[in-house]
């Protein structure tokens, strides 16, 4: 049994009711249950997947261990190249487990290093797709200007690439992408998320210990997957495809999207688009997280006059 779909207006295709229904849930697997490594391989086609900077190269951050943190020999990153659907990509899955996905300098270096090489390999005659696998929640706190730093050369090569060639981003677990590289996605080509993943610049937890908890209670997450969950997301424009937690819909999504190629004009230089929904939101009476996407539909200026 086939999963549902992506569709490209931030929604899945339904499953039917019924038999049909349970059959699907019980067939598929599970793409947020998979380590870094796994996801990378399961998106790439089938024996083509061969690892850069791998664990027994054992680039590891050399910043941990005087503060008492046992460090990982692959930095919490993984990078694949491969082939998507035949043509050639790369992979990079942010590994969740190793410090909550936090960024440090060497990882943030593979990250960038990856992206800068496709761009290089696309303008030597070689067009390579890559795929951001988001699971962090931003900077490490045992690296944090040098974890800055490095964000800053991601979304400088990010950029760089972008211009040449699809940069997918996918945001599938409840770890979801805060901090710095949420900046980073919001500046690919493509931002696909399940209904688990979750997105914001800072944390339920930062806003809370910040504004305290009338302006966000970190321990209610029902409200936090209102605001920051992939449904909410996606259906306010700030991610472009919701897709089942399955992994056959995200590979099948990510190809999609890679094979769409760049937008007409990223999200990231809709410039007047963003002021336009800002404006329309007043901080002292804000809508209710169920309202907003009418609320900005209602505010978008009109297509062709973005900029």
């Amino acid at each position: 049994m086939t999963s549902p779909a992506p569709t490209g207006n931030g929604h899945t295709n339904g499953q039917t009711n019924g038999q049909t229904g349970w059959n699907a849930m019980l067939a598929r697997v599970g793409f947020i249950e998979l380590d870094a490594r796994a996801r990378a391989a399961a998106l790439l086609d089938d024996g083509t997947a061969r690892e850069l900077c791998g664990p027994f190269d054992r680039i590891e951050s050399p910043w941990l261990e005087p503060q008492d943190v046992v460090p990982a020999s692959d930095d919490g990153v993984v990078v694949v190249r491969g082939r998507l659907d035949g043509r050639p990509a790369v992979v990079i899955a942010i590994e969740q487990a190793f410090q909550g996905g936090g960024i440090g300098e060497v990882s943030g270096v593979k990250i960038a290093a990856s992206l800068s090489l496709a761009a290089r390999d696309t303008r030597e005659g070689a067009p390579t797709v890559a795929v951001l696998l988001l699971e962090t929640g931003g900077v490490r706190l045992q690296e944090a200007n040098l974890g800055l730093a490095t964000v800053a050369e991601v979304c400088s090569a990010l950029l760089e690439l972008r211009a040449l060639q699809p940069v997918v981003g996918v945001i599938a677990g409840s770890m979801g992408c805060f901090g710095g590289m949420s900046i980073a996605a919001g500046l690919c080509s493509t931002l696909i998320m399940t209904r688990e993943g979750r997105l914001g610049l800072n944390g339920p937890q930062v806003i809370e210990s910040e504004a305290g908890v009338a302006e966000f209670d970190a321990s209610d997450p029902t409200l936090i997957w209102a605001i920051d969950g992939g449904a909410q997301r996606t259906g306010t424009g700030l991610a472009d495809v919701l897709v089942l937690d399955d992994v056959a819909a995200v590979r099948s999504a990510v190809i999609e999207a890679a094979g769409r190629g760049a937008p007409g004009e990223h999200r990231s230089r809709r410039l007047r688009e963003s002021r336009t929904r800002l404006d329309a939101v007043d901080p002292a009476d804000p809508p209710e997280p169920a309202d907003l996407a009418a609320v900005w539909a209602r505010a978008v200026p009109a297509e062709g006059d973005r900029r």
